[in-house]
């Protein structure tokens, strides 16, 4: 959730890092869309997932537009570890890029989210995945996402809430899954997630 992931002198999309948005106070007056997404891989996994979408909507500032199928994804990088599920979920928020990445950090502490080992097993993984257009090299919080474009974990639930979506710098939602595929990803009919009230 808080990478970096650009090479010293480029931000993201390739613009200079000098020229990259920082974020600015004027920002918050408006509302933009955020897509998150949410991953569990121990214990309770939609039960997790369901408490990130409740925690993530209570305290104002974020209404949920859209909350994806859930998907059942084989685990990408790290040690061995169970499956996952996940999620994407779609929001129109007042709050600035650092205030969603602060509630999606406490949606994971109140599930004990431990960050032992790098893509290691976790109760529940919450990623700010784009912020309206926003492009942005801060490395508490790299905007998009500077892995969404590879994951067909995160690809395939945002096509399903979004088809028309576009992720900022890469293209549209749909284009990038279909030249990606989904192996390893499967979508559970048989679960789903609630979308607050």
């Amino acid at each position: 959730m808080t990478e970096a992931g650009c090479p010293a002198a480029r931000g993201p999309c390739g613009i200079p890092a000098a020229r990259v948005s920082r974020g600015s106070r004027a920002r918050t007056a408006r509302r933009s869309r955020v897509v998150l997404a949410l991953g569990s891989n121990l214990g309770d996994r939609l039960g997790a997932l369901q408490s990130a979408v409740d925690a993530l909507a209570a305290g104002g500032g974020l209404e949920i537009v859209a909350v994806s199928p859930v998907y059942e994804t084989a685990p990408v990088g790290g040690p061995s570890q169970p499956d996952y599920l996940n999620a994407v979920l779609i929001a129109e928020t007042s709050l600035p890029p650092r205030g969603i990445l602060r509630r999606a950090q406490a949606a994971e502490a109140a599930l004990h989210r431990t960050r032992e080992v790098r893509w290691g097993p976790r109760t529940l993984d919450v990623d700010v995945i784009a912020y309206g257009d926003e492009v942005s090299a801060d490395p508490a919080l790299t905007l998009p996402h500077p892995r969404a474009h590879e994951r067909a974990f995160v690809l395939a639930p945002w096509h399903d809430a979004d088809p028309d979506a576009e992720l900022p710098c890469h293209g549209r939602v749909a284009g990038l899954l279909a030249a990606l595929g989904r192996h390893g990803v499967q979508r559970r009919d048989d679960m789903a997630l609630r979308c607050p009230a």
